[in-house]
């Protein structure tokens, strides 16, 4: 697998990014990336136009036209995923990463065969379109169950994983969500699996809002296992969070950037949209072209 700055980079973090209404195929591509979680009723004609268009280097596929699971979509299907490979890379663009949803916590033996399913599926299919990186996710602690005893199912569960990759390039990420967006939690997942074919995506809001710790933080103690991020902004709303466009909340988006490019951070800056389940947020039209400028500046 190329590293996704050998594509992205190009000219440095100080080449300049052209207007929103300018298209910028020819400029050199800041490391940006947005989840197709944002714009849930694109189709992907569309995506991949406006990622062009706007200067993100690559798209994060979390879903496409309300279908979640990727594998069911005709485009990902039998001869056409290498057609959907060459659609990207004509425009420029990379497919960070394949977004599942298997959650590795789920004690009941089927639902646990199912999910473990799917993860084997979005392994698979990110093979074939030549995608280094599948998310999933540990997600929750059983309630009435000793923690020691989730986490031992979420470290086999991911080995399983990791062992299904193999040898296909492709890595398997478990996300910074749910349960556990804690260091110490997620340090212990992923040095209980011990699998080069196991990392991590750090979701750098719920790392700041659930686990309370600052971005210099996070990074600290899991730097060596962070392949891919999501950044998005928040500020409190009564016992929750509301999402607010980028700069505009509490959640240090800014100082997470300048952690990650000092520490020398290879990967994308994605951001994660949350529109397929929080409707009452600004439509992507806004929300992704103001992330691409605010973040190209803390960039630079």
């Amino acid at each position: 697998m190329h590293e996704p700055t050998r594509r992205t980079f190009l000219g440095g973090l100080a080449a300049s990014m052209a207007a929103r209404s300018t298209p910028v195929l020819a400029a050199p591509r800041l490391p940006l990336a947005f989840s197709t979680l944002g714009c849930p009723t694109w189709t992907l004609d569309r995506i991949l136009g406006e990622a062009a268009r706007l200067g993100y280097a690559a798209v994060e596929l979390r879903g496409l036209e309300g279908q979640m699971d990727l594998t069911q979509r005709p485009e990902f299907r039998g001869a056409r995923i290498a057609e959907t490979r060459d659609r990207f890379a004509g425009r420029g663009l990379v497919i960070s990463d394949l977004g599942a949803s298997a959650r590795m916590h789920e004690p009941d033996p089927a639902a646990r065969a199912a999910h473990l399913d799917e993860g084997r599926r979005f392994v698979d299919l990110a093979a074939g379109l030549a995608v280094p990186y599948v998310r999933v996710f540990g997600d929750k602690l059983v309630p009435g169950e000793p923690r020691e005893k989730t986490l031992v199912r979420i470290v086999e569960g991911l080995r399983v994983l990791g062992d299904h990759a193999k040898g296909t390039g492709v890595t398997v990420l478990i996300e910074s969500h749910g349960d556990f967006t804690r260091s110490a939690d997620l340090l212990e997942i992923l040095n209980g699996v011990g699998r080069p074919e196991v990392a991590l995506l750090w979701d750098a809001h719920h790392t700041f809002v659930a686990g309370k710790e600052s971005p210099a933080e996070t990074w600290r103690a899991l730097g060596p296992f962070v392949r891919h991020t999501h950044l998005k902004d928040s500020r409190p709303e009564g016992d929750g969070v509301r999402y607010v466009l980028t700069g505009e909340g509490t959640v240090p988006v800014r100082e997470t950037v300048r952690v990650l490019a000092a520490a020398g951070y290879r990967g994308y800056y994605c951001f994660e949209w949350e529109q397929a389940w929080h409707s009452e947020i600004e439509d992507p039209d806004l929300a992704f072209p103001h992330y691409a400028r605010v973040v190209a500046e803390y960039l630079r």
